[in-house]
This record gives structure tokens, C-alpha cells and sequence, in this order.
């Protein structure tokens, strides 16, 4: 009677969801209704922690969060692509820990007060992630800084001071969650006295062996069988062995549309028609920005600089008369150049400045003119100057500028002397600038270059079109009209196995994603239909396996699962005949005679290089235990079957109580490195985000 009421209870909440759905309908209009169901499909999931789903929508805002703060932090305006892939890894890996790992690091008595984090980030013990955002040059906490940070979050109307001091709340939060799991790992990893003696000795006790190696060979056993009932059961004894990801198999080819000969005939004769005019004109730098690929660089390049990968410009730039470099190839582009202008300046100078206002331009003049008859530079930048920054070592130092770290506008500098004093104007205001050292002034010179890069034209990329087309059609989505037309004609064909759903290159192909998402959508057997990637890219792509999330099935493991057992029964049944050989056997010279065999010699061989030694670790283990000159074996290793006879040991003491803790400490960093994978497993983490991003 109490299940029937439990499912009579559980239908009576079913049904009143579907009259309430049903009562919707009419009075919500179809597109609102579809959105409300849509939203309990998971459809709409990038994941399931701990068995409760991620909705897109949460995802997203935490994502919307953080590349905020990557922009506030980084003064940048975009997020890169590879920032981006790096936010949404660092957004999936806080749900982790906020649904799941702090939980269960909480249900084993940790937590983390208020009171606590205040002193991480106010008293003695500042957190890593304090440290980290206002800290000066030298690394030191500036406490200072912090607490203007805090203080400016009340008035800051935009609101990002108060998300970017929620953001370090939480991490920090976060950050001693697992200090202190981690510490509580490290406790309870005790290596007691039994323990470090034995990790001792096991490393400082050496044998010298003897030993007869019969190998075990390459030949079939056709008497050896492997029945499927023996697979089976082997796979029901080893399944969690066979766990797996999901992953897939292809192959495919790839089209790349490169310029045709014809394509390279159109660009050098653009180039060509151009030649005259860029001779002669006297606005190169309007000229440039309508005809060529390369505007007109501010750079100026001295002698050598440009030898590794443009040996002919280099050459032409420092000829005694450069005039005009007529059209030449390079790669995918024609070049032709003229030098703009000649200087000789610095690579590099050391500069101090004195910040004014935009208006104060007198003021300026005044100052030029007192350091010029010797004022000093340090004292009237430390009076007058509107920069104040700490942490320079005399006021007014600006730091050693080139022509690619310049402040825009001061781009004089690597003209002027060392003790040159002038006033100069930037979006910051009017500088009262003296440069104290310079390195070297040379010869350099600003290029002119006039560039076409051959592109393909409609014609070549049609025609590569047509050819990934035609083997589309001729595949007719099935994998061995692939297999067979690739192999007929010879076609490129790139396998990659093993491709995950985050997976974004193939080979070496980069931005791959839509590839991905055909072959997570596809049947094992099918051929794609043409995938571009980047506009110049035609992909053709075979689904060769499919492996799902979960454990193989026993028919996709059984070829090595038979392998394994057929290897273990030939290791069983060569032990037992080279016992019956060697049987009654003394002597290891007599043992080899018997199985027609060489005996080989080592020495020093510990129990605890099972890891480095070059030989079987089941022969290794058995000598160390073995008893001191008496034939022992046979022992099944990996390659052949062993017998073997100790001559002798010897306890060294190179291996000290230091090592057996190093190593201890390196288990605990082992299993601490472990914990997001483990966490993940334990807490049945999904994650699809691969569908979305």
C-alpha cells in the first residue's frame, strides 16, 4: 500500500504539472509557452554538477562577468579569442568548485568566516589573490593602494570597482577553501617509522643477479584459445578500466585555396601599372593608403635589421643611391620600395619628463630654460609635476623608450643628446622632457613600400569549390565510397583519432569548431557534406568510430581484451614448461643449457628503481625478495620468462631519511594535483559546452 501511494502521489504531481502546462496554453501565447518548456530541455544545458544542470543563460552571464573584469584588469577593449577560451575554461572550472568542491570540502569541516577573510585581506596574512592585484614593483603588499580600491567602490558609478571586489572575494574565498584541503591532505599523510625504514632500505639494499631469459617471442601459439565467455568475464572484472570520453575517428581532406598562376599574373601586372606613379609621387603616404597592401610604416629600420627576412630590401635601403627598388616576388606578395626618409637617431634613450597641463606651454618654456642654465631636473619635476608616481628612482624618470615602447609624441627623444632638454605635447599634456643617456646614434631609414599580395580569385576558389564538391557528390555520404575514391586518386587524406568535442584545431588546422560539431552530430559511416573553415578552407570529412561518454562496450575492447588473455596463457603455460625443463636444476650455467638460452649479469639492482630499471618490474620484485644463491623462477615478466640466481647484496646508504620525505612530499603534491579530476568524477561532472562555444 505505501508504494502504491508513493506513485499514486507521484502521478497526482505529474498530472497537476500537465493541467497547469494545458491551462498555459491558454492564456500565454505560443512563443512564451515554447520558451517556458524550452527552458526545462536540456537543450539549453552546458552541463550537470552533482546532478544538477548549467543553464546557458547562467553560463553566459558569469561569462559576461569575467571578461569585464579581463577588461578593467587589462585595460583592453576586446577579449582575444584565446582569452576568451581561457575565461570560459576558468568561468566552468568556478561552477565546479562553487556547486560542488566546496561543499564537500565543507561537509569535511572546513569553512571559511568573514572574520577570516577580512584578515586575508587586511591583516598579516594577505592572500595570494590580494597580493597578486596591489602589489608595487618589488612585489610588496600596497596596502595603500588596497584601501583606496576599497574605499572609491561606494562612489564608482559604472559599478565595476564593486564587481571586480567581488571577484577577488570570491577567489580568495575559493583559494583557501583549497589551501586548507590541502594542507588537511598533506596532515594526513603520515610516513611513519615502519614506512621510512622500509622506503630505505628498499632503495639502499642492491642485488647482483644472474639470470636466463626466455623470451617469449613473436610466433602464434595456435593451441592457446581465447573464448568469448573469457572476454566477457574479463570485462566484467576489469570495467572500470574501460571508461572512456567521448571521442571520434576521421578522416578528411582538405582543400586550401591558394592562388592560381593566373592569380599572380593579375597581381604583378596591378603592381606593375602602379610602378611609375610610386616612383615619382611626392605623397607617399596618401598613395600608399589607396594602392598598396602596406601603409606607410613610421618606422625606421637600421642596416641589418631587415637581412633575415627581407635581405633584398636591407641590401637596397643602405646602397649608396637607393632610388626606386623595382617590382620583386616574395612568397605570396610583389614588392617594390623607395626610402622616405633618413636619420640618424638612437635605438634606445633613457627619459625624464615634467608633466604640465595641456595649457601651460609658458610655464614650460620657463622650465626649459632654468634646466638649460642648470636647474635641477629631479627637484623641479618633484614640484611641478603632475605624474607623482612612487616608484621610480629619481623624479621624473619616465624609463629607457625605443621606437615600438615610445609614448606617442615624444618621438624625438631618440634624436636629441644626452642632456637635450625640450618641451613636448601627447594626449597627456605638455612634458618638459630631457633625455639623460642614449645608447649609441646610427643611420636609419624609413621605407616606402608599395605591396600586393596575390589572393585568389572567384575563378581559383570556384575551382577548388568544385573539386570538394565533386568528391561530396561522388562519396554520397558513405565512408567506404570515401575510402575507395581517396585511395583511386590519391588524395591527401589526414587522419586524427581521438577527437574530443572541445576539440577547436585538427592537424594543423586552427578554428575547426564547425568540423567538431558535424562529427558529434553525425552516424559512425558518414561523410560530410563541404565544410568551409576561414573562407578558404574546403573540408570533406569521414566519421570513422564513435566512442560515447561512459564505458567502451565489451565488442569495441574485445580485440585487446583477447590479446591481454592469450598473453597471459602463454605466459602461464611457458612457466610451467620451463619448470618441467629446469627441474632438479642447481646450477644457472645448467639452466641455460637447458632452455638453450645465454645467462646475463646486473648489478645493483634496487627494489625501489622498479620505475627506472630497464627490466621487468615482476623480475625485479622477485629478486629482491629472492633467497641469496639459490636458483629461483621461472617468473612471467613482460618480454620472457625469467630464472635467475642472486650472487650477492649490498646495503649503501646514499638513500637518505631527506630523500624518503622529498618523495612523500612529491605523493602529496602527486595527490593534491589529482583532486580536479577526482572532484570532477566524484561530483558526475557533464560538460557540454562544446555545443554552444
Amino acid at each position: 500500500m505505501a508504494v502504491l501511494e508513493k506513485i499514486r502521489v507521484k502521478l497526482g504531481i505529474l498530472i497537476t504539472v500537465l493541467i497547469a502546462v494545458a491551462l498555459l496554453s491558454f492564456i500565454v501565447d505560443p512563443a512564451t509557452l515554447e520558451t517556458t518548456l524550452g527552458y526545462f530541455s536540456s537543450k539549453y544545458d552546458v552541463g550537470r554538477i552533482d546532478g544538477r544542470k548549467v543553464r546557458i543563460d547562467k553560463f553566459q552571464q558569469d561569462l559576461d562577468r569575467y571578461q569585464t573584469i579581463y577588461t578593467l584588469t587589462t585595460g583592453s577593449q576586446a577579449v582575444p579569442e584565446e582569452a576568451m577560451h581561457t575565461i570560459n575554461d576558468q568561468v566552468w572550472r568556478d561552477l565546479i568548485t562553487d556547486m560542488y568542491i566546496v561543499p564537500q570540502m565543507r561537509k569535511a569541516g572546513l569553512n571559511v568566516g568573514e572574520a577570516e577573510l577580512v584578515d586575508l585581506s587586511q591583516g598579516k596574512e594577505i592572500s595570494p589573490v590580494i597580493l597578486g592585484s596591489f602589489s608595487d614593483r618589488s612585489g610588496e603588499f600596497n596596502r595603500e593602494l588596497f584601501m583606496q580600491f576599497i574605499q572609491s567602490i561606494p562612489n564608482d558609478p559604472t559599478g565595476n570597482s564593486a564587481l571586480y571586489w567581488d571577484f577577488l572575494q570570491h577567489e580568495m574565498t575559493d583559494n583557501q577553501y583549497y589551501a586548507k584541503y590541502a594542507s588537511l591532505l598533506s596532515n594526513s599523510n603520515i610516513l611513519t617509522p615502519v614506512e621510512l625504514r622500509r622506503e630505505i632500505d628498499e632503495n639502499n639494499i642492491t642485488s647482483d643477479v644472474d639470470f636466463v631469459l626466455l623470451p617469449y617471442g613473436f610466433s602464434r601459439d595456435t593451441t592457446i584459445k581465447v573464448s568469448d565467455e573469457e572476454i566477457r568475464s574479463y570485462y566484467r572484472k576489469h570495467y572500470d578500466d574501460y571508461r572512456q570520453n567521448a571521442s571520434r575517428d576521421i578522416e578528411f581532406v582538405a582543400y586550401e585555396v591558394v592562388p592560381s598562376e593566373e592569380d599572380f599574373r593579375l597581381a604583378e601586372d596591378a603592381i606593375n601599372r602602379l610602378f611609375d606613379e610610386f616612383s615619382r609621387t611626392a605623397s607617399l603616404k596618401s598613395f600608399l593608403a589607396r594602392n598598396s597592401d602596406t601603409p606607410l610604416q613610421e618606422y625606421y629600420y637600421k642596416k641589418g635589421e631587415l637581412e633575415s627576412a627581407y635581405p633584398e630590401l636591407d641590401e637596397f635601403a643602405f646602397s649608396r643611391n637607393p632610388g626606386v627598388l623595382p617590382v620583386y616576388r616574395k612568397d605570396n606578395m610583389f614588392i617594390a620600395a623607395r626610402v622616405n626618409d633618413v636619420k640618424t637617431m638612437s635605438d634606445s634613450a633613457f627619459v625624464q619628463h615634467i608633466l604640465l597641463a595641456p595649457t601651460d606651454q609658458q610655464k614650460a618654456d620657463s622650465l626649459v630654460g632654468v634646466i638649460r642654465r642648470g636647474g635641477d631636473f629631479a627637484a623641479l619635476a618633484a614640484e611641478y609635476s603632475l605624474d607623482t608616481n612612487p616608484d621610480v628612482a629619481e623624479a621624473g624618470d619616465l624609463g629607457w623608450m625605443t621606437q615600438t615602447m615610445m609614448l606617442p609624441g615624444m618621438e624625438k627623444v631618440l634624436e636629441m643628446k644626452a642632456g637635450e632638454v625640450a618641451s613636448m605635447s601627447t594626449g597627456y599634456g605638455i612634458h618638459v622632457v630631457r633625455v639623460k643617456e642614449r645608447t649609441a646614434p646610427v643611420k636609419k631609414v624609413q621605407l616606402a613600400l608599395l605591396t600586393k599580395e596575390v589572393v585568389a580569385g572567384k575563378e581559383t576558389y570556384q575551382d577548388y569549390y568544385s573539386q570538394a564538391n565533386s568528391l561530396v557528390a561522388r562519396c554520397e555520404g558513405n565512408i567506404a565510397n570515401f575510402d575507395k575514391i581517396t585511395m583511386e586518386e590519391e588524395l591527401p587524406v589526414i587522419p586524427v583519432n581521438n577527437v574530443l568535442e572541445s576539440a577547436r584545431s585538427l592537424s594543423k588546422y586552427d578554428n575547426v569548431r564547425e568540423v567538431v560539431r558535424w562529427i558529434y552530430e553525425a552516424e559512425k559511416g558518414d561523410v560530410s557534406p563541404i565544410i568551409t573553415i576561414d573562407n578558404n578552407i574546403f573540408f570533406v570529412v569521414a566519421l570513422k568510430e564513435v566512442r560515447e561518454d561512459g564505458h567502451a562496450p565489451v565488442e569495441t575492447v574485445a580485440p585487446a581484451i583477447r590479446r591481454q588473455i592469450f598473453s597471459d596463457k602463454r605466459a602461464a603455460k611457458m612457466t610451467a614448461e620451463v619448470a618441467a625443463k629446469i627441474e632438479g636444476l642447481t646450477d644457472i650455467n645448467a639452466v641455460a643449457e637447458a632452455l638453450g638460452e645465454t645467462v646475463s649479469s646486473r648489478e645493483g639492482i634496487a627494489f625501489g628503481s622498479l620505475n627506472t630499471e630497464s627490466l621487468d618490474p615482476a623480475f625485479i620484485g622477485a629478486l629482491s625478495g629472492a633467497e641469496e644463491g639459490v636458483v629461483s623462477g621461472p617468473v612471467a615478466g613482460n618480454i620472457g620468462i625469467y630464472v635467475f640466481v642472486v650472487k650477492g647484496r649490498e646495503t649503501g646508504a646514499f638513500y637518505t631519511e631527506d630523500d624518503a620525505r622529498i618523495k612523500a612530499s612529491q605523493v602529496q603534491a602527486y595527490q593534491i594535483n589529482a583532486l580536479p579530476g577526482i572532484f570532477s568524477e566524484r561530483g558526475d561532472v557533464k560538460d557540454y559546452r562544446a555545443k554552444f562555444f
